[in-house]
């Protein structure tokens, strides 16, 4: 299995801090004053019998013997770290599979095993998962270059098989994803869909597709007209320095796939109905045991039934090479003109395809540049979905929510400092057809 000698080690390291759960001498200490923060947020006092809705998102209610009251804490692993010195990540008895808490650092002791759970969210705080994933392995410097952008240990070229990138991805992935700086925990993962050229090259080359990406900060494209002059490596390193990413050979509009983490196999899939791009897809190394494969697509304006055909043979194809293991996203232009369209019952076969959709400040959903149809859409599968989260998008002064993920259409985004580099006109631009589609979410690394 993917990563199992590592698992295995931090399954033996998690044991052997279980049995070393630090404490003072292990009787309770009553009333002990609790620390004033958690490094700047108060200790809450929390309620075991009823009152756990005290505690933030990511919080739940723990019994802590040393004060001989009830707090909100936040999850953690034994072996990480809880980001501040005034708290440690201790272990305790109730979650001898490897669960613990961030509890004040004086205290560090095992919290009372036989505390019922008054908390239903007991997500971690996700950390930072914006780090460096790792250089990129691969000098993409002209547009015309492609294949996978994969060093990391992988040894997988264009088109390897699923079963030997799974191997052959084993250790680097688990590196890469430790340097990410993501929490040991939970990991932050914003997946966007972008076919955003503009002008009259179906490229990136005027910039106003490539500030749009920078100004919502994605982890994974899924990108269309997948071509730029100045290097497909220029363009990658704009959206995320030292990203991987996987460009499909031999089209005139090619799709592709860009990606904080590492690309450990990918290739193409014919379109049976166009002949100028494939789909292009790239199994994804995220960090815990699962794999994520990416699958970018442009579906045919011609007529409903050609996207029907379209999405009938990729339904094929992931079936029968994709293991039902791993997450599954599958995202781009599909130019639909109704979320009734046929194709969306066939990928509903692999991928949840009903709502709620993801929209814009003003609760519109569409994604043309009328923004009256479903032009674009990221479609995950349930593994998958069950994880989705609200998309952030932080501001230098201000942060905006999207509770069913983002349309960014920078003409109605506000502020749009929000979003920067990106203009205010940018998705206005000449020849801008599509608007970008964006979906979070918090996969456990477990």
């Amino acid at each position: 299995m993917k990563k199992t000698f590592s698992y295995l080690v931090g399954a033996a390291l998690s044991l052997t801090l279980l049995s070393l759960a630090c404490g003072d001498d292990g009787k309770p200490q009553p009333q002990v004053p609790l620390p004033l923060t958690d490094g700047g947020v108060l200790w809450t006092d929390c309620d075991l019998t009823g009152d756990a809705g005290t505690c933030a998102q990511g919080e739940v209610c723990r019994f802590i013997a040393h004060y001989d009251r009830a707090i909100c804490v936040r999850p953690c692993e034994p072996q990480g770290t809880c980001g501040q010195s005034e708290a440690a990540c201790c272990a305790a008895e109730a979650d001898a599979l490897g669960g613990g808490y961030c509890v004040p650092a004086e205290v560090c002791e095992a919290l009372d095993a036989g505390t019922p759970d008054a908390g239903a969210n007991e997500e971690s705080d996700g950390g930072d998962p914006k780090g460096d994933a790792g250089s990129s392995d691969e000098d993409g410097g002209t547009a015309g270059d492609a294949g996978p952008v994969t060093d990391a240990g992988s040894g997988s070229d264009a088109g390897t098989d699923a079963g030997t990138g799974r191997d052959a991805g084993t250790d680097a992935g688990t590196d890469a994803g430790t340097d990410a700086g993501v929490d040991t925990g939970y990991t932050d993962i914003r997946v966007m869909a972008a076919n955003l050229t503009s002008g009259n090259g179906q490229d990136y080359d005027p910039g106003h597709g490539i500030r749009l990406m920078k100004g919502v900060k994605p982890d994974i494209v899924l990108i269309q007209e997948f071509d730029y002059s100045a290097g497909i490596r220029s363009l990658v390193d704009q959206v995320g320095t030292g990203f991987h990413y996987y460009r499909e050979t031999g089209a005139q509009i090619p799709n592709g796939i860009i990606s904080r983490w590492p690309i450990i196999a990918s290739g193409e899939w014919p379109d049976p109905r166009v002949s100028n791009r494939d789909f292009a897809w790239a199994r994804i190394d995220i960090p815990g045991p699962r794999d994520l494969w990416a699958v970018s697509v442009h579906l045919l304006t011609s007529s409903a039934s050609d996207r029907n055909a379209e999405a009938t043979s990729l339904v094929n194809r992931i079936k029968a090479e994709i293991p039902e293991g791993d997450y599954l996203v599958i995202g781009g232009d599909f130019n639909t003109d109704t979320r009734t369209e046929a194709c969306f019952t066939t990928f509903r076969q692999v991928t949840v395809t009903t709502g709620p959709h993801p929209a814009d400040k003003n609760g519109r959903e569409g994604t043309n540049a009328g923004r009256t149809k479903p032009y674009d859409n990221v479609l995950v599968d349930a593994d998958l979905r069950q994880y989705q989260q609200a998309t952030v998008i932080q501001g230098p002064s201000s942060s905006s929510t999207f509770p069913n993920g983002l349309v960014l259409d920078s003409r109605v985004y506000t502020p749009i400092s929000e979003i920067a580099p990106a203009l205010s006109g940018d998705s206005g631009a000449s020849s801008m057809q599509h608007m970008g589609v964006i979906k979070d979410f918090r996969v456990p690394n477990f």
